[in-house]
């Protein structure tokens, strides 16, 4: 799969059928994340073998003018589902991807919540596409994967990002 528009049908996917998360707003102000709440850190169902990594790059996310950009890159290869998957014992796709964050204080706070967050396994979850395939797929914390753009949920230019994942991670005891 790999392109940005089969991306998009996967997770338009998932929402028709009433699989998608809750939507931003609504898991930044009542705090429903699909996960319990309180003040452990609860995990998710991320396979095992992925890896993240950052790369400083000189230039910035729009919206952002003053600060460079933290560039996180996650890596999945395929594997066999667990038992905390939708088909055990069955083979899924992984997947390569990037997130943006501005280098400044709180894109870097953002950040540390992020890794955090994966090393609990809440960023990315196996799910079944739309043409029938299993593969690694976000989860419900949103992640910025294109630095300028418009104005879907992946994309800057998005004033009131880092403060609505920041609610959505203390949903989910990450502060």
């Amino acid at each position: 799969m790999g392109s940005e528009q089969s991306k998009e049908k996967m997770y338009c996917t998932r929402y028709l059928n009433g699989n998608g998360p809750p939507s931003l707003a609504d898991q930044a102000e009542n705090g429903t994340s699909g996960h319990q709440i309180n003040s452990k850190i609860v995990n998710g169902n991320q396979p095992d073998d992925g890896q993240m990594s950052i790369t400083h790059l000189t230039r910035n996310v729009e919206g952002y003018p003053d600060c460079d950009t933290i560039q996180i890159n996650f890596e999945f290869d395929d594997g066999i589902q667990t038992d905390k998957h939708p088909n055990p014992g069955q083979k899924y796709y992984g997947l390569k991807t990037v997130a943006f964050v501005p280098l400044n204080h709180q894109g870097t706070k953002v950040y540390r919540l992020l890794e955090i967050a994966f090393n609990h396994k809440l960023l990315f979850t196996v799910a079944t596409t739309s043409t029938g395939e299993e593969r690694v797929t976000f989860a419900d914390i949103p992640l910025k994967t294109k630095e300028s753009g418009g104005h879907d949920s992946f994309s800057y230019p998005d004033p009131n990002y880092l403060k609505t994942v920041k609610k959505i991670l203390k949903s989910k005891g990450i502060e």
